[in-house]
């Protein structure tokens, strides 16, 4: 599904990701853990085909394609979704009218279907259904705006969806809420690349892999002994050769 090869990232000419290798098979959840400055947020981005963030060695295959070049919208196309960190407001923009654009644009809906499509869900997943009516984050707490992120990638049905911190300024219900979606995307064959800073939204998941980015470099894989490690002893248990110390 998606492969990453000798990954090299720079943002304003300064390198963030140094040889990346990561791998992430059809239908299996993979979670990127790692401190502030590894490079977790910049990996998500530039899957997903930020300008801002240059590859100058290295490449992104996904389905078996070269896509280190293609454009943001060509990538959204082919299947892949970014749930932002830290979403932003648009004002003028509403809800509704956004996600129309959106399954328009994504799954070749015209407006009375993505608009029954969309009330359809909401109801479904017993969101607020006035939400649809508000400009786009305009105003929204943080668990409303990470509740929407979830909303729009259930509806597009993504291929592959990077999640960049969904568990990052949201309350404990809103985390169990968002985790839920994020399972039951995942249990209906959804890839999903979850970059996290605290393993606390993984007490819902079971993902198949753990990977920790360590100064922009794969430090160490494997499973959720790895967030355990973590919690106890935190991100300096995990060396730069690969190996986590032993407790």
């Amino acid at each position: 599904m998606l492969k990453v090869e000798d990954l090299h990232v720079e943002v304003d000419g300064k390198e963030i990701l140094k040889g990346v290798n990561l791998e992430l098979p059809a239908g299996e959840l993979h979670v990127v853990m790692g401190p502030n400055g590894s490079g977790k947020s910049t990996l998500a981005l530039t899957i997903a085909g930020h300008p801002r963030y240059n590859v100058t060695e290295g490449r992104i295959l996904f389905e078996g394609e070269n896509i280190t070049d293609a454009k943001p919208e060509e990538r959204a196309r082919k299947g892949i979704f970014l749930s932002f960190q830290q979403p932003v407001e648009v004002e003028g923009v509403k809800v509704i009218n956004f996600l129309q654009r959106a399954l328009k644009n994504l799954r070749g809906m015209d407006e009375v279907q993505a608009y029954d499509l969309v009330f359809k869900t909401v109801e479904e997943l017993g969101f607020d259904k006035t939400m649809l009516s508000r400009e786009l984050n305009v105003g929204f707490s943080g668990g409303e705006r990470k509740k929407l992120e979830m909303l729009q990638a259930y509806l597009v049905k993504p291929k592959l969806l990077i999640l960049d911190e969904p568990d990052s300024g949201v309350d404990v219900d809103s985390l169990k809420v968002i985790a839920g979606l994020i399972a039951r995307l995942h249990s209906e064959g959804t890839s999903i690349l979850l970059i996290t800073h605290y393993g606390r939204i993984l007490e819902y998941l079971n993902p198949q892999r753990v990977h920790v980015l360590k100064d922009g470099k794969l430090a160490v894989s494997g499973g959720m002994e790895l967030v355990k490690l973590i919690e106890e002893r935190g991100f300096a248990a995990v060396t730069e050769n690969g190996t986590a110390l032993k407790a």
